[in-house]
């Protein structure tokens, strides 16, 4: 998953969600207070005689579930049979998933039995437990044509106990799945002109086996006319009804499928060792068309993208595209595809798009850099185990810096613009407070606590800092490779040593921490332990953001009253005024404040998100009446800003005494260092030169 926010407001944060699963204990027996009520002591006797009489509360006893099977450890074995799965995904008006299973059980020899089934709870990519257990409805099972009852897991919600009465072979399962019909709800996933099936949201497995055990027959229906693309092998396309090649469910899962009534497939390299192929799908069909250089640059990503890592980890590979305003945005990485959800003019106002032109390189990366080489702890049996996020700081942290260095060697982005969103990163970094008080090794822990959560204060809070800040530590590692060793080994030697060993290998191999230290020690030795330690662990007033890699790499970070021609843009994009290197607050176009700097001068004037900036210094509201008021305010014996506030039905004014004029990230060339990152980001590969 990439991390997609890049405004200077809250820039690198993917804001992300959590379950929490609670073990609620019900206490039977005498309610507190209850019992016999001791009477005054006779005269002559103690006290403590008369209490002694009084019988002693009987102890509560916990309330234990009954009458269900426990949920077993799962097995490295076959599940006997094959489940076959058809989903139903025409249904647009009502945005529903329509889902019938078959799945084959083991007949109970005398009486009745069981079966658990699961929905996949822990899913990958999103690091969460994610699965779609509120948009299940409608769930029935059959056997031989009768109806047979089931129990949800008081404590596994995703499980379904399922009795099952003597001689039965298989049994039957229907259910819908109720997607959001409009963003605040959710992800959007179906719209009047594209579908974005993932499998894992609906599938029941049985409870028990390994994922890689269970193999499952897919079968998916769509809108007439329609065409799709996934990384599964069709069986037979018929006519809007598709029949997969049956295949395990960890593969299914990996291999979600992407539809639409308006499609294009771009071959992005003709002749390659594996197919490569850019499957586009658009709200309106005008919107596919490719320029000769957007083309090139995309080709260009391929063949850099084999330059670093030095081979290819599939058999092929499918960009799946949304093109849509209407489809929720999305960027999730899998073995041999990625989702990659962007706006409808992604193409069309190409050079307003910057911020949005890593997604592809990141989610490509993921194919070796988290696919193939994975963590430990999230490389997880069954998607009902839980994960385990320490290392996303590699997963996704070198996978973002990666992304954005690919960007730039394919063209997709140009070396200036790289540097922009660079200088945008590094500020947010450098004025996060909340390094005070929470280390970057805590954030890889944000998925599970919050996915997808709002952060009222994310410079206070933190969340997925080990997105972008983890990129950062990953340029200040490749620079000083490049410094110690006078630019003859670099962050390169690691990426096609640790990720990319065995051309076409498709098994997953796992790492730990000291697996990457002691790579990084064959490109060169060094205290790499104790250097990446230090910039995770580190917290408190000393703590700094890791920006040694901009200074090592021949660039300082400066600024200045005019934006950048990336920040220009993003800012023009969302509409809005963002003014949080100098105010410390971001609003949008009608006033309403999005964000506010921790313990910047809008904070200590009384400002919060949620509030409306109503008038300025006795005036109506503009953004851009707010910038020229901030540049005045630099003159001497200038009076403070004055605004009319209003949170709720409440108004009142704020002074904010700030006098240091407008200020915008940049980086400046630093010309006594060499530009290690120039060298970085330039094209690794010629024309027309293969992997």
């Amino acid at each position: 998953m990439r991390s997609r926010s890049r405004t200077c407001a809250s820039p690198g944060t993917r804001l992300d969600v959590a379950l929490f699963g609670a073990l609620a204990i019900v206490w039977g027996g005498a309610s507190l207070g209850a019992g016999p009520v001791a009477q005054a002591a006779p005269a002559g006797k103690p006290v403590g005689t008369i209490a002694a009489t009084v019988p002693a509360p009987t102890q509560p006893r916990p309330v234990t579930a009954a009458g269900l099977t426990p949920l077993g450890e799962p097995q490295d074995r076959p599940f006997p049979g094959l489940i076959t799965l058809t989903v139903d995904a025409s249904d647009l008006d009502h945005h529903a998933f329509h889902v019938s299973e078959s799945i084959p059980v083991e007949a109970p020899a005398h009486g009745s039995g069981e079966i658990v089934l699961l929905l996949p709870k822990w899913l990958p990519g999103n690091h969460a437990p994610t699965g779609p257990l509120t948009s299940l409805a409608g769930l029935s099972f059959r056997a031989d044509g009768k109806g047979l009852p089931w129990t949800r897991d008081p404590l596994e919600t995703y499980a379904f106990h399922v009795s099952l009465p003597a001689g039965v072979s298989s049994i039957e399962a229907d259910f819908d799945i109720l997607t959001p019909i409009d963003s605040k709800d959710g992800r959007v996933v179906i719209t009047p002109g594209i579908v974005n099936l993932q499998w894992s949201s609906v599938v029941l497995y049985p409870q028990g086996y390994f994922s890689h055990g269970v193999r499952v027959a897919p079968r998916l229906v769509l809108p007439s006319g329609w065409k799709y693309a996934t990384a599964l092998e069709t069986d037979s396309p018929g006519p809007d009804i598709a029949t997969f090649h049956p295949t395990d469910l960890e593969t299914l899962v990996d291999s979600p499928v992407m539809a639409g009534a308006n499609a294009a497939q771009v071959d992005l390299d003709p002749g390659g060792p594996a197919p490569v192929r850019l499957d586009i799908f658009a709200d309106k069909p005008d919107s596919m068309v490719l320029r000769t250089d957007q083309l090139a640059a995309h080709r260009n990503l391929v063949r850099e993208a084999y330059r670093l890592f030095g081979n290819h980890r599939f058999d092929h590979y499918d960009f799946l595209m949304a093109l849509s305003d209407q489809i929720s945005p999305i960027g999730l990485e899998h073995a041999r595809s990625s989702e990659d959800g962007v706006p409808l003019r992604y193409f069309s106002d190409w050079e307003k798009m910057a911020p949005e032109r890593d997604l592809l390189p990141h989610e490509f990366t993921h194919s070796w850099n988290g696919k193939f080489r994975r963590p430990a702890d999230l490389y997880t049996a069954t998607f009902d185990t839980p994960m385990r996020d320490s290392l996303l700081w590699v997963y996704e942290g070198q996978t973002q810096y990666w992304g954005q260095v690919l960007a730039a060697r394919s063209g997709l982005v140009t070396r200036q613009q790289a540097l922009d969103l660079l200088a945008q990163d590094a500020a947010a970094y450098q004025a996060r407070i909340g390094r005070r008080w929470r280390p970057l090794q805590d954030t890889t822990n944000e998925p599970v606590i919050a996915y997808k959560a709002a952060k009222i204060w994310p410079s206070w809070q933190r969340g997925t800092d080990y997105y972008v800040e983890g990129a950062l530590i990953w340029l200040d590692v490749d620079t000083l490779i490049r410094e110690q060793t006078k630019g003859q080994r670099s962050l390169d030697d690691f990426a096609r040593s640790f990720f990319g060993t065995g051309a076409g290998e498709g098994a997953v191999r796992t790492y730990v921490f000291d697996d990457v230290v002691q790579a990084l020690n064959a490109v060169l030795p060094y205290d790499w332990a104790g250097f990446l330690r230090a910039r995770l662990e580190r917290f408190g007033g000393e703590a700094s953001a890791p920006l040694d890699g901009l200074a090592r790499g021949g660039y300082r970070l400066v600024y200045t009253d005019l934006p950048n021609d990336s920040f220009r843009l993003e800012e023009a994009r969302r509409r809005g005024c963002d003014l949080t290197y100098s105010l410390g607050l971001s609003v949008d176009q009608h006033g309403l404040v999005r964000e506010v700097t921790w313990e910047g001068p809008a904070y200590h004037a009384g400002l919060a998100p949620g509030a409306i900036l109503v008038a300025l210094n006795g005036v109506a509201f503009d953004g851009d009446a707010l910038k020229d008021a901030v540049r005045a305010a630099r003159a001497e014996g200038s009076a403070p800003l004055e605004l009319i506030v209003r949170t709720g039905d409440n108004f009142k004014i704020v002074r904010i005494d700030y006098h240091g004029g407008l200020r915008y990230p940049r980086l400046e060339r630093d010309p006594t260092v060499p530009a290690r990152l120039d060298d970085i980001l330039a094209p690794h590969t010629r024309r027309g030169e293969g992997g």
